[in-house]
Formats: structure tokens, C-alpha cells, sequence
């Protein structure tokens, strides 16, 4: 009794004391049990794992037993790709064959044979035909979502080349080892290292380490040096990326590729130290066009052949083996007229260079392009686009921007800004104008003008000021919105100049940004391929999927529109107003400071085109610095000085009248009618002078302390006649000498002068570095 529990709490303690005991024993039990389990489980495991490595591994013997090596592709069957107008029938070009000569091992030097080691493959001698790592990191790539990629050794490479297609698949991939594994077992190394230098690649049209060597350094394979053998195998990973004739891109892609090579050789102890430092890049040959057109048809071929391979992944291979037909978005006809149009219109003997492009608005097809007269190395050719490559200052064409900004901040087309010339700005004040006096072209004087009127006169001062009170990093907005690219640079200019076009932009882009403007503000980017299938076997097809993407509000775009159309009925391209185009057409013309470049873009509804012309290699300054005057467009027999309103709108009329034959005659929608979003805020005064009117138009201050940003650019002719009307004459201005600037406006808005703006004549102007805007209109 004495043992037994006598409170509550004992009882309670002593039947938990009881339940614990119990239970532990349970649970020892328990826990036995399921350990026995878990050894169950996880030996069923690895028998399922064994018998799945054995199936596989039984799947892969019978996979490898069943592949036969099969016949090589030999490329003296494979058809030529052959491109076609957009009707799908017209033969346009041909895409060059791949020469091949083949020379046996003996005949290469083995420190050739050691630079594609070096760049391909360092491992080859050591490796069973496969890579299991670059396999691995190949699938990884795969499965994470990435793009198929190789990890090839050179075996693989030689397999695919020589024996299957292109395809990016994994079943070609998986056939490709097997093959890869077979054929390293019944070839020597040195077997195949011949075969395979024999097959690569190596652009130029080139199959094969022989041709290569005569197409880059014009002789044959046995006397080629360490450096030379080097840079070849450098070029295989992408020829067209590698070749340095191509750009300057290219060239410094190649000595970095190049360093790669030689470095490795060295690590590998194929060179020796006092080989590697004494290395040099080798100098390569000019590229010979032995195939495919050499007009004015090579620079859209080199179009189309880049959007295969951006856009259709192919490689340059791929391409030049053939077996392709190509339908492109080139319109015949109007390819034929802008061929025509340029031979016509521009005048011979002086050096100049034009760009075309030609955009169907809404779309992107590209429907014409001029990049030149002669495309390759012959004497007076080039494999540089004019269209598509060169860059320009684009002068007061990116006055459009400025209008598309200024729309977009619900600034109405009744806008009024002060046109009287000069005005004083600190925003355009610099080393060069530190008055940061803006002139219009002439100094010409107006009164207050709206956006439609400054538009179609190019008035410099009321865009300067537009451009102010946007802000100059809308206008670039506006400008990218559109389609335009930078060049040379991270991104477009955003300080007050920019209205005045010192960007360097390429015509095609041009082209594109006026397209979206004609579309409602749609952009669509360019493409040439319209579609393009396999022949002959090949499963390849593609057709292009335009993808229009809304850029600005439909009534911002459409009020542009009303304001560009001013410009081509009175304004300063109004020749074409009574050129016989008779239809609707809007643009705006652009002349970049001391005539560099000149252009004009332009749009009917269905069909949007942009000329620019310029002289020599473009180049504004020498290399000390000073004026490079031999490129300057003036005194030019015939003409004068060229302008945006001469002869790049000269060459647009013409090829649009023909480009245009026959197609219906399309109307520009209603106007957007922009209103305010608010009452606007009181104008801001500029700074100017305070003790007398403005200078008048016969005395404009000198160019060499002014920024010219008219569309034409200062000068001390006299600007051709108008072909259309020009503004209401009233009186003009009293003539004064320019006092420093003051922030008191004149006692009294000039009015509109009696000389208008020369409608058809020069246009628009912009330096390099904005100082005053005296020149463009």
C-alpha cells in the first residue's frame, strides 16, 4: 500500500510514466519496421536505375549498330539558292556555290593543322570522335530554354558537314555522335583532320582550306605562315562575321579570334614563346565576287543573306550550299525605278553617292533599295551600303520628331511660336556661339507661325524653341519610337541640337520612322525575305510575320501627316505640288551645315521612301581637325549647291511616279485634331537683342560663329526661285547690327518677309556642333 500512489497528480504522473514505456517500446518496434522498408524501397531503386542504364545502354548499341554511316554530300548536286522578286517568279540573283579543291594531309603544314586544333578542337587527338562535356552543356542549354547550340569536336563537325544537314534538331544531333563514333574508329585522325579541312567553310564562297587560302592571301595552302593559318582558322566560327574587308567590326572580331588561335598554340606548345610575340595579324587580300550580281542588286543580296542569318538562323554555310528558293519583298518595278531615278537625277562625274530605301507603310516590307551602283571589290565598287551601312547627319528631316513630341504633349497644330530671326537661347550657347544665337535660312523674318506653317517653312527659330519646350530627350524618344537607330553611339543626341538633325542616321532607318509616321504610328521593322522553302529535298520552309506594334497615338500621327503635307505643296519641297505625281504625298526635306549631306523623306499612303545624298566617304573633318571641304556639295555643275529640296527631291519624284504607276490613288486620313490636355502656360520670352529689331535678312550674321539649322545651309548665293508660293509679303524687319543678347523681346513681331522661304530650293541644315541655325530650312 505504502508503493501505491495516493494523489491525483501521482496517479496521473504514474499511469504517464505507465503510457511512455509502452509506447517506447512500440516505437523501437516501429522503427525497426520502417527502416526495413526504406532498404526495401531503395534497393527496388537501384535495380530500376541498373535496369534502365543497362536498357539504355543496350538502346544505344542497337542504335549505333543500325546507323549506317550514309554518302557524302557532295556539293556538285546541290542547286544554287536562288532569290526572286516579291511575284515569286522573277529571278533577281543567284547565291554563289561553294568552290572546293581538296589537298591531301601532306600538303598542309602542320602548323596550319595545329591552328584549327588550337581553335576547334585541342582535345583531338586524345578524344574518341565526341565530346561528352560539350554534348552535356549543348542538351543543358536545350533544356533550359536556350538556343541548340553545338559543343562539337572537330570529328562532329566533319560529320555534319560532310555527311548530314544543317538542321538544328537533336535528332540530328544524336546521329551525328553515333556517326561521329563510327567514323573514329574507321578513320585515322589524320584521315580526318584531311577531310574535314577539306569540307569547312570559310566564306568568300570558299569550301575547303585550299580555295580559302587563295581567296584570302592568293596562294596555295603549303606556303601558308603561322599568322595566315591562324586567322583562316579563326574566320570558321562565322566568315561573314570574321572577314575584315567586310567593316572595321569585323576586323577587330578577327584579331581577337586571331590572339585566341596563337595564344592557344602557344599554351599548347605547338609555337614557341618567340613565335607567339614575333606574331603578327596577317594582311588579307580584297574579296573577289566570282558569282552573284555586282550592280546595284549585290547590296539587297547581302540584305537578304544577313536576314538569314539573323532572322532564319542559318549560317553562312547553310547559304552558300544551296538548294534555297528565296522570295524577297522587292518590287521590280520599283527597284527598276529607283535604279533609274538615281542615274537620271544626280549628277555624273562629281563623286556623289546616293541611298534609297523604300518601305511599305504598315508592313515593313522593304520595296526598293539603292546601296550603290557597283557592289564588290572591282574597281569603283564597294561592299559598303549606302542605304543600309553608311550613316548621315540627317539635318531638318528630325524636325518631324520634334512635331511627333510636341503632338504628344497635347500641343495642338494651332500652336503659335515667334518666327523673327535671329534668337538667343542659353541652351544653344557654346565655345563656338556663345550668344547661342539661332538664325532662320537667309535670316529670313516671320511673325508668329503654328506648327503647320513652321513646318512647311522649316522656320529654325520657332523649332528651336519647340524643341526647348518639349524637351530634346522627347524628340529622341520621338525619333526611336519611330525607328530610328543610333549609330556610333549608345543612343541618339538629347540636347537642343538634335531638332536640327546632328544625329548620323542611315537611310533605312529613315525610311522606316516616316513609314510609321504614314501608318498611324504603327511601326513595323524592315525585312526582305517575304519567304523562302527548301528544293531539292530540303524540309526548310519560312514565311515572314510582320508584327506591327502602335508607337504614337493615331491622332498624333495624323496630325504630322497634316503638317508634312504643307511642306511638299508650299513649303520647302512644294515642286512637287506641280510634278505630276498627282497624288497626296507628305515629307520634309533636310540639309546638313556646309552641305555634308542632303535628303528627303517622304510618303504617299501605301508607300514610304527616303533619299540622301552626300560626296566622297562622307567625312565632315579632316583628321587635324580642320573642314574636309572636298566633300561639300556646292558649286556643283547644273545645280549649285545641293540641298534637300534639289536633288534627293529631284530623285524622289522621279521614282515615285514610276514606283506609284498604277497604284490607286489613296487619300491621307482626317486630320488627328490634337487638343490641349490644359490651358497652356505663358510662352517663355528668348533672349534677345534689346536695343533694336532683329537683323534683317540681307545682313545674316556670318556662318563661321553661327549654327546653321535650316534646310539650307548659310550662304552667300543667292537661293534658286520658288516654284511655288511663298508666304504674304509684308514689310520686313529694319536692318540693325546684332547687340549682345538681351532677355527684353523687340518692341515689335516681325512679320512675314517679302522674300518667302524657296520652296524647292536648299533645305534643311545642321551641324555637327549646333551653334546658331542659320542654314537649314
Amino acid at each position: 500500500m505504502g508503493n501505491e500512489p495516493r494523489t491525483r497528480a501521482e496517479i496521473r504522473a504514474a499511469a504517464s510514466r505507465s503510457t511512455r514505456g509502452r509506447g517506447g517500446a512500440r516505437g523501437s518496434a516501429g522503427g525497426a519496421g520502417a527502416r526495413s522498408s526504406r532498404r526495401t524501397w531503395l534497393t527496388r531503386i537501384l535495380i530500376a536505375l541498373a535496369a534502365l542504364f543497362v536498357a539504355g545502354l543496350a538502346a544505344i548499341g542497337i542504335a549505333y549498330a543500325m546507323t549506317d554511316v550514309p554518302a557524302p554530300n557532295d556539293s556538285a548536286v546541290q542547286q544554287a539558292s536562288i532569290l526572286y522578286y516579291s511575284d515569286g517568279k522573277t529571278e533577281m540573283d543567284r547565291i554563289a556555290k561553294v568552290n572546293r579543291q581538296n589537298v591531301e594531309i601532306n600538303q598542309i603544314p602542320d602548323h596550319v593543322q595545329k591552328a584549327f586544333l588550337a581553335a576547334e578542337d585541342r582535345q583531338f587527338y586524345e578524344n574518341n570522335g565526341i565530346s561528352p562535356k560539350g554534348i552535356a552543356r549543348s542538351v543543358w542549354v536545350g533544356l533550359s530554354g536556350g538556343q541548340t547550340q553545338g559543343g562539337s569536336t572537330i570529328t562532329q563537325q566533319y560529320v555534319k558537314n560532310y555527311f548530314l544537314t544543317q538542321d538544328q534538331t537533336y535528332e540530328r544531333k544524336i546521329r551525328e555522335i553515333l556517326i561521329s563514333i563510327k567514323i573514329d574508329r574507321q578513320l585515322s585522325k589524320d584521315e580526318i583532320l584531311r577531310d574535314y579541312l577539306n569540307t569547312i567553310y570559310f566564306g568568300r564562297g570558299a569550301g575547303g582550306i585550299q580555295t580559302a587560302s587563295q581567296a584570302y592571301f592568293g596562294k596555295d595552302v603549303e606556303k601558308l605562315t603561322v599568322s595566315e593559318g591562324a586567322f583562316l582558322a579563326a574566320t570558321i566560327q562565322g566568315p561573314s562575321l570574321y572577314d575584315p574587308a567586310i567593316s572595321k567590326a569585323n576586323e577587330q572580331r578577327a584579331k581577337e579570334r586571331w590572339k585566341y588561335v596563337m595564344d592557344g598554340m602557344r599554351e599548347s606548345g605547338w609555337i614557341t614563346q618567340k613565335q607567339r610575340q614575333e606574331a603578327k595579324f596577317p594582311k588579307v587580300l580584297p574579296p573577289k565576287t566570282t558569282t552573284g550580281r555586282t550592280n546595284s542588286i549585290g547590296f539587297i543580296t547581302a540584305e537578304v543573306r544577313r536576314e538569314m542569318r539573323e532572322k532564319l538562323g542559318l549560317s553562312d554555310q547553310d547559304i552558300d550550299r544551296g538548294g534555297l528558293k528565296i522570295v524577297t519583298t522587292i518590287d521590280k518595278k520599283a527597284q527598276d525605278a529607283a535604279v533609274a531615278a538615281v542615274k537620271e537625277k544626280l549628277p555624273a562625274g562629281q563623286k556623289l553617292r546616293v541611298g534609297l530605301a523604300s518601305i511599305q507603310p504598315g508592313d515593313g516590307a522593304v520595296r526598293a533599295m539603292y546601296g550603290g551602283a557597283k557592289y564588290g571589290s572591282d574597281k569603283g565598287a564597294r561592299y559598303q551600303s549606302t542605304a543600309t551601312d553608311d550613316a548621315m547627319q540627317a539635318g531638318s528631316t528630325f524636325k518631324v520628331f520634334t512635331l511627333l513630341a510636341a503632338l504628344d504633349k497635347h500641343m495642338p497644330l494651332s500652336t503659335t511660336l515667334p518666327g523673327y530671326s535671329p534668337q538667343y537661347f542659353k541652351e544653344f550657347a557654346s565655345k563656338n556661339n556663345p550668344s547661342g544665337m539661332i538664325s532662320n535660312y537667309g535670316n529670313s523674318q516671320y511673325g508668329s507661325l503654328n506648327l503647320m506653317q513652321a513646318t512647311a517653312t522649316s522656320c529654325n527659330t520657332c523649332y528651336a524653341k519647340l524643341n526647348l519646350d518639349v524637351g530634346p530627350k522627347n524628340t529622341a524618344k520621338a525619333a526611336e519610337n519611330a525607328g530610328v537607330k543610333p549609330t556610333g553611339g549608345a543612343e541618339l543626341i538629347t540636347n537642343g541640337s538634335n531638332v536640327f538633325g546632328t544625329d548620323s542616321v542611315r537611310v533605312i532607318d529613315m525610311a522606316n520612322a516616316y513609314a510609321t509616321i504614314a501608318a498611324d504610328g504603327m511601326r513595323v521593322e524592315p525585312y526582305y525575305i517575304a519567304s523562302a522553302e527548301g528544293v531539292g529535298g530540303s524540309k526548310f520552309s519560312y514565311e515572314a510575320q510582320p508584327d506591327p506594334r502602335r508607337k504614337f497615338d493615331e491622332a498624333v500621327a495624323r496630325d504630322a501627316i497634316e503638317a508634312m503635307r504643307g511642306v511638299t505643296i508650299t513649303g520647302t519641297a512644294g515642286k512637287i505640288a506641280n510634278s505630276g505625281l498627282n497624288r497626296p504625298v507628305a515629307g520634309k526635306t533636310g540639309t546638313t551645315d556646309d552641305n555634308y549631306a542632303a535628303w528627303f523623306d517622304g510618303f504617299a499612303p501605301q508607300l514610304a521612301t527616303a533619299v540622301a545624298v552626300y560626296k566622297g566617304d562622307g567625312s565632315m573633318t579632316l583628321p587635324n581637325g580642320k573642314p574636309n571641304l572636298k566633300n561639300q556639295m556646292n558649286n556643283i555643275p547644273g545645280v549649285g549647291e545641293i540641298t534637300g529640296g534639289t536633288v534627293p527631291t529631284d530623285i524622289w519624284i522621279a521614282y515615285m511616279k514610276t514606283a506609284m504607276e498604277g497604284v490607286d490613288v489613296k487619300e491621307f486620313p482626317p486630320p488627328g485634331n490634337v487638343q490641349p490636355a490644359a490651358p497652356e502656360p505663358e510662352p517663355s520670352t528668348p533672349v534677345v537683342p534689346s536695343v533694336a529689331p532683329p537683323p534683317s535678312s540681307s545682313a545674316p550674321p556670318p556662318s563661321t560663329s553661327t549654327f546653321t539649322a535650316t534646310e539650307t545651309p548659310s550662304s552667300s548665293s543667292t537661293p534658286p526661285p520658288s516654284t511655288s508660293t511663298a508666304p504674304p509679303s509684308t514689310s520686313t524687319p529694319p536692318s540693325t547690327s546684332t547687340p549682345p543678347p538681351s532677355t527684353q523681346p523687340p518692341t515689335t513681331e516681325p512679320s512675314l518677309p517679302t522674300q518667302g522661304p524657296n520652296n524647292g530650293g536648299p533645305p534643311g541644315q545642321a551641324r555637327k556642333s549646333p551653334t546658331s541655325g542659320n542654314g537649314q530650312q
